[in-house]
């Protein structure tokens, strides 16, 4: 088994003496989709700053693809691990699209035609090619939130990073970032996503960690998110389409998480 990512009795605490990660430990696969979920407060935006160095373990370790990080890495995996942080406004400040998914790799020292073809490759695969010229601030913050992802797919990283990818985007622009999220997980890069949508969650991610009060709670597949001691303990609620099989207990099924278990779930039923 592939581990591109392990963190180990991670601890974190902050400035003003607020604790934040209190002995952290989880591995992620190569290549898979990871879903952080917990309440606000529970550690998740410090634990995913760690990953890519922009915080650095104060006690524990944080390993990318067998690599200890720390001073002397952290350069390192700020192109080995993307973020994409919650706002786009502050990530996405040059004034052109071009010029702001240009800027990580330029300061990679990568050469002029190399850039141009990692910023025309990585507009593409987001949909925003045709705005290359547009100043950011004019565009919508759907489309700004694509840029960003584009921005750290100029770069090339093995493992994205995205804080509440989904956070005050409609239904449209939440469609979008799922499609994209699908097309990198087709090119085999690691995505891990904190969120508070327990329904992308189920549907998109093969990988669940939970984390409260700066620990991990549970880690493990979508069928965390109906165990009921989890669900409360993590102040989550189920999946919709959990919701409505827990609701009619006669039904007596194994309890689907995603739209297509229910389905299956529905016809199973209808033969019987």
């Amino acid at each position: 088994m592939a581990y591109i990512i392990k963190v180990k009795d991670l601890f974190f605490t902050y400035s003003d003496g607020t604790r934040a990660l209190n002995g952290v430990s989880f591995a992620i696969e190569e290549g898979s989709r990871v879903a952080m979920l917990g309440p606000n407060g529970a550690g998740k935006s410090t634990l995913l700053l760690h990953l890519n160095g922009l915080h650095l373990p104060q006690q524990g370790s944080v390993s990318v693809r067998g690599r200890e990080i720390g001073k002397k890495t952290e350069k390192w995996v700020r192109t080995a691990v993307g973020m994409v942080f919650q706002d786009p406004d502050n990530q996405v400040f040059s004034s052109t699209v071009w010029e702001d998914v240009s800027f990580g790799p330029i300061n990679m020292g990568l050469n002029s035609a190399e850039i141009n073809n990692r910023v025309s490759k990585a507009l593409h695969a987001v949909g925003m090619y045709e705005y290359k010229e547009k100043p950011p601030y004019h565009l919508s913050y759907g489309q700004k939130k694509r840029v960003a992802i584009a921005g750290i797919l100029a770069m090339e990283p093995g493992v994205i990073v995205l804080d509440e990818p989904m956070a005050y985007l409609d239904p449209s622009g939440k469609e979008q970032v799922v499609n994209i999220l699908d097309d990198l997980h087709q090119r085999g890069i690691t995505i891990i996503i904190a969120t508070h949508d327990v329904d992308l969650a189920a549907e998109w991610a093969d990988h669940i960690i939970i984390v409260k009060d700066g620990r991990v709670l549970a880690n493990g597949g979508s069928e965390l998110l109906t165990q009921k001691k989890i669900v409360e303990e993590a102040s989550l609620t189920y999946p919709l389409v959990s919701r409505i099989f827990l609701n009619i207990p006669e039904l007596a099924v194994a309890v689907p998480r995603t739209v297509n278990q229910a389905v299956e779930a529905i016809r199973n039923l209808i033969k019987r």
